[in-house]
């Protein structure tokens, strides 16, 4: 009788990785559900790839657990893809016999691998490539290459450490399709990052930490609803009844060098409809030049959530 897959790909219990003094990873807790797309973030030096490492037992926790597809990663690793931070490929070798060797590493046939080296390097558009060594590949193109050798053997649970880092703007996005693909067959996908912007367009759920700890945990509809949400007004006249409104947190007014009229900046709470703002300034006769309602980018919780070492990361 087959094994029934457990509910959740991933499961970390209070776990905590110390190096004399310091803590790396200072009491971790979250699940990442079967077939989601899960964003680990946080600025450099945060603990994420030492949390990957204890995930893959690549490190072991001074203290907590740590659950892999129901078992411990090392039983199950031929049903996991990895690509890891340090990124690099065997120079002489042809594009397509990289891809196959991993595959094969992880348990698939040499003629199949050869197969699905192939197809993997046609589906993204590396097909010219196919018999030419690594060494001739740009940076961007080997990264991909990098990538289909870790998912060859077409794993159940993927974690790519920095998937982004150091692509170019088109290749980024063959990278988020690459994501995207996997999770359409199934496939649970967890990526470290520091780029808010990747984990905004692609993430269902996602973790963010900060100096170990994790410090927040849910989707990103979620993380958006940490800080009230904003309307931005520019007008010639005195907008300040606007503050009496009950959703209306707080109202700036911002004289900007550029701009003829003030621009007065709102923060409202969750739930409230902007639009309630806009009838109170055609019944109070208040003459708008731009009326502009804004919501919280990833980018906007992190640095609400993080402080000052969010200025630290760099973001795009």
């Amino acid at each position: 009788m087959p094994t029934a897959m457990p509910e959740s790909a991933l499961v970390l219990k209070n776990v905590v990785k110390t190096y004399g003094d310091f803590r790396a990873v200072d009491d971790v807790s979250f699940t990442v559900p079967q077939g989601s797309i899960y964003g680990f973030l946080g600025p450099n030096g945060a603990g994420k790839t030492t949390t990957i490492r204890m995930i893959l037992e690549i490190l072991r926790p001074t203290s907590g657990t740590v659950s892999v597809l129901g078992t411990n990663a090392l039983s199950v690793r031929d049903r996991i893809g990895y690509l890891p931070e340090e990124k690099g490929l065997y120079k002489k070798m042809r594009t397509w016999a990289v891809i196959a060797y991993f595959a094969m590493l992880k348990g698939i046939p040499r003629k199949q691998a050869r197969l699905v080296a192939h197809e993997l390097l046609e589906r993204y558009g590396l097909s010219d490539f196919a018999d030419k060594k690594t060494e001739a590949l740009s940076k961007g193109m080997g990264q991909k290459v990098q990538v289909l050798a870790s998912i060859a053997h077409r794993p159940e649970f993927v974690i790519l450490d920095e998937p982004f880092s150091g692509l170019d703007p088109v290749n980024q996005q063959v990278m988020e399709e690459v994501i995207r693909d996997l999770n359409a067959r199934g496939t649970t996908v967890i990526f470290s990052t520091h780029v808010m912007s990747h984990a905004e367009r692609i993430c269902e759920h996602l973790v963010l930490l900060a100096k170990g700890r994790k410090i927040f945990d849910g989707s990103v509809e979620a993380a958006r609803r940490t800080i009230p949400r904003r309307v931005k007004i520019r007008s010639r006249g005195d907008l300040r009844p606007l503050s009496e409104l009950d959703g209306v947190v707080s109202m700036e007014r911002l004289d900007l060098e550029e701009e003829r009229f003030p621009v007065y900046d709102l923060q409202i709470t969750d739930g409230f409809d902007p639009q309630q703002i806009l009838k109170a300034c055609f019944e109070k006769e208040l003459a708008l030049e731009t009326f502009e309602q804004t919501e919280p980018s990833l980018h906007d919780v992190f640095v609400h959530l993080v402080g000052h070492e969010a200025r630290e990361a760099t973001f795009r």
